[in-house]
């Protein structure tokens, strides 16, 4: 190698330069959300369908043993709640883009507030069932609360990381050029809003057809 080729490279690998080189393409983090998104799915998927099989190979009535209908009230109440939190998430996401700080850190709040919205009402559904029927009550309390309980594991984790990028808006941590963390959490708040969709179908109105 030359004198000049020594150079360019010297030149290339100084801090100032190495901090203004920008990665192309989705980041190492963004294909680990992907592949942590795509995992859930595979899990909610496989609970979801071992719902529906034992309910077609049950005979009488379903849910059985005498356990009531879901009721649709608060189901739906809570279904609201969710997926409103999606549209202050994105807001969030497009104002950091643009380097709205303020924006981000409201939406933040939002999203946070109407999440945390939503566990309080399941924690109020589920000491109503509790009352009426438990885990242990046929395969049916067993997959109702298996399924409903880890996708409440999974809003409490959103929320957790939500409470931390809020936290982190606050310090003035993102900016217009450094916000992969947020498109992130933002990403998979929305993936937990759309598995709601399918457990809301599955395992409340489903029943009722």
């Amino acid at each position: 190698m030359n004198a000049v080729d020594m150079r360019s490279v010297s030149r290339a690998t100084e801090p100032e330069a190495l901090a203004t080189e920008r990665p192309r393409g989705r980041t190492p983090a963004w294909w680990g959300m992907v592949l942590l998104i795509t995992t859930e799915v595979v899990l909610f998927a496989v609970l979801l369908a071992s719902y529906f099989f034992v309910q077609f190979t049950t005979e009488g009535p379903w849910p059985p043993g005498g356990i009531r209908t879901p009721e649709l009230r608060l189901p739906l109440i809570m279904t609201v709640l969710l997926l409103s939190s999606s549209a202050p998430m994105a807001w969030a996401d497009r104002a950091i883009r643009r380097g709205y700080q303020g924006q981000l850190a409201a939406g933040l709040a939002l999203a946070l507030l109407l999440g945390a919205a939503f566990l309080t009402l399941q924690g109020i559904e589920y000491d109503t069932k509790l009352a009426e029927f438990t885990w242990t009550s046929y395969a049916y309390g067993s997959l109702f609360y298996a399924i409903t309980g880890f996708h409440g594991f999974h809003v409490a984790a959103g929320l957790f990381m939500i409470g931390f990028t809020l936290v982190g808006t606050l310090r003035g941590r993102y900016t217009y050029e450094r916000h992969e963390r947020v498109r992130q959490v933002a990403f998979y708040w929305h993936a937990i809003d759309g598995l709601w969709i399918l457990i809301l179908s599955s395992l409340y109105l489903s029943p009722h057809v």
